[in-house]
């Protein structure tokens, strides 16, 4: 699902704050193989942040979704079948385009957040001295939405993507746009980034 045009961003911005390049990292969700139809929309945006937040001296953090063997409850209700990401395989790896640098964190989960247990998230996060998250990646409305709302809960601040963000359709991602700017984070795209980074042509 292509993002909303540039111009429909600025109507999601309830409130409006520009990260702390000294106090933020960039969590890129699940840019991998399995949801690469998905991503497609997204990716220059994607490789766009991740540019950003790199020329800002921002962390940049990924995460690949594998599934347990067995399936875990009540994911695998959710998900079965042809829709598991098995570990090994190319559905896990991240996308080339994703941006990834030698010595980026790489989490791996089996559930839509980040932060569950066993990710070992907000433990890196704290030790590097984050605060903010920013958040892009796939799919907006599930892994990106549950680990906005996690990192919201555990006391970051949180910065959500709206065009380095993607998923099924247009009506899920502006759901999420909608329920993010009510009450968990401020929307942040590229031209923003690029302006509140110094970046801007």
């Amino acid at each position: 699902m292509p993002p909303p045009a540039s111009s429909t961003y600025t109507r999601y911005e309830t409130r409006r704050r520009d990260p702390n390049p000294r106090a933020a990292a960039l969590l890129v969700i699940d840019v991998q193989g399995r949801f690469a139809s998905l991503a497609a929309p997204a990716m220059p945006a994607i490789a766009t942040t991740v540019a950003l937040c790199r020329g800002a001296g921002i962390p940049v953090v990924y995460t690949r979704h594998v599934d347990p063997v067995p399936p875990s409850r009540p994911l695998a209700e959710w998900w079965a079948g042809d829709d598991r990401i098995a570990a090994g395989t190319p559905a896990a790896e991240l996308l080339p385009g994703a941006g990834r640098a030698a010595g980026d964190l790489v989490v791996e989960k089996s559930t839509y957040s980040a932060f569950a247990a066993g990710t070992g998230l907000q433990e890196a996060l704290r030790g590097m001295g984050v605060e903010e998250v920013i958040v892009c990646g796939v799919m907006t409305n599930l892994c990106c939405e549950t680990t906005a709302r996690d990192a919201f809960v555990r006391g970051f601040r949180v910065f959500f993507s709206a065009d380095a963000t993607a998923t099924a359709s247009p009506d899920l991602h502006e759901a999420t746009l909608v329920n993010m700017a009510y009450g968990f984070a401020y929307i942040v795209y590229c031209e923003r980034l690029e302006a509140a980074f110094g970046q801007g042509k």
